[in-house]
């Protein structure tokens, strides 16, 4: 079990969580969960003991291993994949260096009748005992569920790519069956498939997982608890992410209904106090009625961090019938990515576009938008469109040397828009006060996502076009962004890896295999997994 007591942290006047006292229990798998700023990944930090808090304390049983996912991309670079994955188990690696070292110096000739009998002795027992000779087929299994092919395994971190040091260190982190496992948002950069191998594998762990992601559907399908930092505070809810928020509603409208019967029954005292508190006959009674108005507690509730923007996508213009045809078109570039690929899309369809990392989802779209040249084929893009677009890398769009309000003025209407107005739509995207004169180049993540959707609301586009626009949204953000284009009519092609999100959107379905192959689906998705799993069985 991990505990915190009367833990807050404080940055100058700033605080983010205050006197948190929770215990997280065996067996059970913590969702952690708030808006994008409250402090979740320094409360993260905190439990792996790789930041101090401003008051409190954290404890853990004794003899308890606890694994954290790290994002340090450079810090194993020298190290072999394999290598970087056995690190995970700190005692294990020292074990199995000191083991290493004493068969070099044995071979050497150099070993001391000490160290032989030791190594041949109570340390192969050791060895034997904390997984030593099975931690090369466990550590290669964990590579393998997430996407890691077995010719990658030996080769050393700084030679392969971003995406994958993200996995080997998501590999590291879940090696050896940590009995505490913290995970700051293990999602990011993986798959469908990916997703859902993790979300098995959690599922089977018998330790305490503590996750922090905003993916809804990974959230509902791997927890059994949330703990909801908010109002400065932590809250320990039991079920999933749905769960929660059916509770947390309902707690909401309890209180607020407790709240509204005292405020009636106050007004009710205070009107009999002061029409018969100088009445001698009724002295007795506006004293009594005194002492139940001190009584009442009216609970004052504490502005929430979970805020949502309000985003509603409004097109200036209609849309033709033409919006993209597509015949044969090829591309390809160590691998085919896409071979004689056909698409008619018409003006009310949402096609999400699926598949594995590095099927070339995003070179399919934007060769789709006639932004990349196809090998071969032909493509037509329909005149009356326009786009609004949202790139996978902010920097494809974002000028990182102009404010963020300065740069928003460039998609003001024709006519012109204010300060004032710039700044108004900067405050739907909750961009508060000053925040709008921000340097882009110091902006966060979600702040950059944010500040695109509001280009996007000024352009008034009428065919909408988003390359994994959840990354680094919050919850909160992702439910706003997914209803407003559940609303419109337009057209919307998009990739994105969030279940939840392609679930709840797309009307049609483009799979890229990774081969030159695809599938065309004219369906949602739930259907579409119906239908291959259907295939499979034939």
């Amino acid at each position: 079990m991990i505990a915190v007591s009367n833990l807050s942290i404080r940055f100058g006047k700033r605080t983010l969580f205050e006197e948190v006292s929770v215990k997280f229990s065996p067996g059970c798998r913590y969702g952690l969960i708030g808006a994008n700023g409250v402090g979740k990944s320094t409360f993260m930090k905190i439990l792996a003991g790789e930041l101090d808090s401003s008051t409190g304390q954290v404890s853990i049983d004794s003899g308890c291993r606890m694994s954290f996912l790290r994002q340090d991309h450079y810090k194993y670079d020298d190290f072999k994949v394999l290598d970087t994955v056995f690190t995970g188990n700190d005692e294990l690696w020292q074990l199995h260096q000191k083991r290493d070292n004493l068969y070099d110096q044995s071979d050497n000739g150099t070993i001391s009748d000490e160290d032989a009998d030791y190594l041949y002795g109570d340390l192969e027992a050791e060895y034997g005992e904390k997984g030593g000779y099975t931690m090369e087929g466990d550590a290669s299994k964990l590579l393998s569920g997430l996407g890691i092919p077995a010719e990658e395994h030996h080769r050393k971190m700084n030679e392969i790519s971003g995406g994958l040091k993200l996995r080997v260190l998501l590999a590291q982190a879940l090696f050896g069956d940590p009995d505490i496992l913290l995970l700051d948002e293990p999602t990011n950069h993986l798959d469908m498939d990916t997703i859902e191998w993790l979300e098995n594998f959690l599922k089977r762990h018998e330790g305490t997982v503590i996750v922090i992601s905003h993916d809804r559907h990974f959230l509902n399908s791997v927890c059994t608890n949330i703990a909801d930092l908010d109002y400065q505070a932590m809250r320990l809810f039991t079920g999933n992410y749905d769960d929660f928020m059916i509770a947390n509603q309902i707690q909401l409208d309890r209180q607020q209904r407790e709240n509204d019967k005292k405020e009636k029954r106050a007004d009710e005292l205070k009107t009999f106090i002061s029409r018969f508190g100088a009445n001698a006959s009724k002295a007795k009674q506006a004293t009594a009625r005194q002492k139940e108005l001190d009584r009442l507690q009216i609970e004052k509730f504490k502005p929430s961090s979970r805020v949502a923007p309000y985003i509603r996508f409004e097109a200036k213009t209609k849309i033709g019938a033409k919006v993209i045809h597509a015949e044969k078109l090829c591309k390809s570039y160590d691998k085919p990515l896409f071979t004689d690929f056909n698409i008619h899309m018409n003006n009310d369809e949402k096609i999400a576009i699926i598949g594995t990392n590095g099927v070339g989802k995003t070179t399919l779209l934007r060769t789709l938008l006639g932004k990349e040249q196809a090998d071969s084929g032909n493509l037509e893009i329909g005149q009356t469109i326009e786009l609004s677009y949202f790139p996978q890398d902010s920097q494809e769009v974002l000028d990182e040397n102009m404010k963020a309000i300065d740069w928003l003025g460039k998609f003001a209407p024709e006519e012109g828009i204010t300060e004032t107005e710039l700044r108004s739509a900067m405050g739907r995207m909750l961009f508060k006060g000053e925040d709008s004169l921000k340097p882009i180049n110091v902006l966060s993540g979600g702040e950059r996502a944010r500040l695109i959707v509001a280009s996007m609301l000024l352009e008034g586009g009428n065919f909408i076009v988003l390359d994994e626009p959840t990354n680094h949204l919050d919850l909160e953000a992702i439910e706003s962004l997914n209803y407003a284009l559940t609303l419109i009519s337009d057209p919307v092609i998009f990739v994105s890896h969030d279940r939840e999100f392609v679930n709840s959107l797309a009307t049609r379905i483009i799979e890229l295999h990774g081969d030159g192959t695809y599938t065309d689906y004219p369906g949602n998705f739930e259907e579409y997994e119906a239908w291959k799993n259907s295939q499979k069985k034939k």
